[in-house]
């Protein structure tokens, strides 16, 4: 992240929320470039993000492909959808068990422009199966997408990314209309749609 400020790229985290330490957490987000994963896990820190990602992400990237190898995240393979729900179900258990918290991006790949994709619930609905207990935590992500608009090079100059935390949910148990909540609250925050 610091790397990035001297491009003039900014970062923003507002959260109103007291955030528990002691249960698990769903952390919901739009997701734009790989840039928003940086500032999740710093800010959240203390709640020990694990992320569900792309199997082509845990090879090649220097510190990231290590991580997310290493640190308890899953990686899963986007053309195998039976195989990629049972690894997101392992770390729902895992959550629930250890008390983490788990980041997912429903809409399953990024906005090039910051205007949010659909989600795709099925993923987000085995987390919220098996964690039932874990709090969820929407996040809206806004100009992350900016620092990549022409690639990885040039990257994008004085970007002014945010992060905004929405209202925390509780896991009702009505898991179709609770991802539409959920979905609503993270589009609510986003700039580019508004």
């Amino acid at each position: 992240m610091r790397s990035t400020n001297i491009l003039g790229t900014t970062y923003r985290f507002t959260n109103n929320f007291d955030l528990p330490t002691d249960r698990p957490l769903i952390i919901v987000t739009n997701h734009q470039s790989m840039y928003d994963i940086p500032p999740l896990i710093w800010y959240m820190r203390k709640h020990h993000p694990k992320f569900v990602s792309k199997k082509e992400l845990g090879k090649g990237i220097p510190s990231v492909s290590f991580n997310l190898v290493h640190g308890g995240s899953v990686l899963i393979d986007r053309n195998d959808g039976k195989s990629a729900i049972m690894e997101i179900g392992k770390l729902g258990t895992y959550i629930e068990e250890h008390k983490r918290s788990a980041v997912i991006f429903p809409e399953g790949t990024r906005s090039r422009d910051g205007h949010p994709k659909p989600f795709k619930p099925m993923g987000l609905k085995m987390l919220l199966k098996k964690a039932p207990s874990a709090l969820i935590v929407p996040i809206s992500i806004n100009n992350s997408w900016k620092l990549v608009r022409f690639g990885q090079f040039p990257m994008g100059l004085g970007a002014k990314v945010q992060l905004e935390v929405q209202q925390p949910l509780e896991n009702t148990g009505n898991l179709d209309k609770l991802i539409q909540q959920i979905e609503a609250s993270v589009v609510s925050g986003i700039n580019s749609f508004k």
